[in-house]
C-alpha cells in the first residue's frame, strides 16, 4: 500500500502515541520548567505529539531509505522524527543530548525501538551522516545568555556584554562547524529560522551551495519554526 503524502502510517502514529504515554512527566517537569512541570506538560503533549508528526510527515519526504541522522540536542519533541525515520525509512538514527535526566526518561520510554538516545556531546558521533537535525540548540538562552535575545531581535546595545557575547559566538561556530563536518553532500539540515544564519554562515565560508526551503512547520515546545536546508548539490 502506498504511503500518504500527508499523514503518518497508523502503525507508526499508534507507537509515538505509546511511547509518548511511557514517558516520566514527574522527570521531565524540572527539566523543561522551573515549576509547573504537571501542567506544563498536560498543555504540551498532545500539541509536541501532532506537530511532531507534521514535520515527521514532511522530513519524509526529503529522505532516502536507509542512511543516516544525526540529531544534536534531541529530546521529547523530536520523538515523532526519530520514530518515523527509523521505523519508515529503516535508517540510522543517532540522538543526542547533554541532559541526562531526560536521555534516561527517553530510553525507557523507547525501549521497544532499536534505536538509543546519547547524554554525550553530538561531536562524539562517529561517520558521515545525509541528515542533521539541529534545533533549538543554536539560540538556547540557557546555554547562550548573550547571544540568544539577538537571535530574536531583543538585543539591548545599552547592556550586551560584548566580551560573554563573542564568547559564546566562538562556541556555536565550533559547534556548527563540528556538525557541519559530519554532514555529507549533498546533505539535508533541519533547523529553526532563527538558526538558519548560522549554517548559511559555514556554507558561505566553506563555499557550498545550499538552499533554504520555503516552508516551515510549527514547533510545540519553544516555538521556532523549523525549516529544511538542502546542502551541496543535488
Amino acid at each position: 500500500m502506498k504511503a500518504s503524502r500527508t499523514k503518518l502510517p497508523p502503525a507508526t502514529s499508534r507507537l509515538i502515541t505509546d511511547v509518548y504515554g511511557r514517558l516520566d512527566y514527574g522527570a521531565l517537569g524540572p527539566v523543561y520548567c522551573y515549576e509547573g512541570g504537571d501542567e506544563f506538560w498536560r498543555a504540551k503533549r498532545g500539541t509536541c505529539e501532532r506537530l511532531g508528526s507534521l514535520v515527521a510527515v514532511a522530513l519524509r519526504k526529503k529522505l532516502r531509505r536507509g542512511g543516516r541522522s544525526l540529531y544534536v540536542g534531541a529530546g521529547v519533541a523530536e520523538l515523532p522524527p526519530l520514530i518515523m525515520e527509523k521505523m519508515e525509512l529503516d535508517r540510522t538514527v543517532e540522538p543526542y543530548n547533554l541532559r541526562r535526566v531526560e536521555v534516561a526518561a527517553l530510553n525507557r520510554a523507547c525501549h521497544s525501538i532499536p534505536f538509543t538516545f546519547h547524554a554525550a556531546d553530538a561531536a562524539k558521533a562517529k561517520g558521515r551522516f545525509d541528515h542533521l537535525w539541529i534545533v533549538s540548540v543554536l539560540n538556547d538562552p540557557e546555554r547562550f545568555p548573550h547571544l540568544s535575545p539577538l537571535s530574536y531581535g531583543r538585543g539591548n546595545p545599552l547592556t550586551l556584554d560584548t566580551l560573554k557575547f563573542e564568547k559564546e559566538r566562538c562556541i556555536v561556530r565550533a559547534l556548527v562547524a563540528g556538525c557541519m563536518g559530519k554532514l555529507a553532500r549533498p546533505g539535508l539540515v533541519t533547523t529553526t529560522t532563527e538558526e538558519v544564519v548560522w549554517i548559511a554562515e559555514w556554507c558561505h565560508r566553506h563555499r557550498v551551495p545550499y538552499l533554504v526551503g520555503k516552508r516551515d512547520y510549527p514547533t510545540a515546545l519553544v516555538g521556532d519554526p523549523i525549516c529544511f536546508i538542502r546542502v551541496g548539490k543535488g
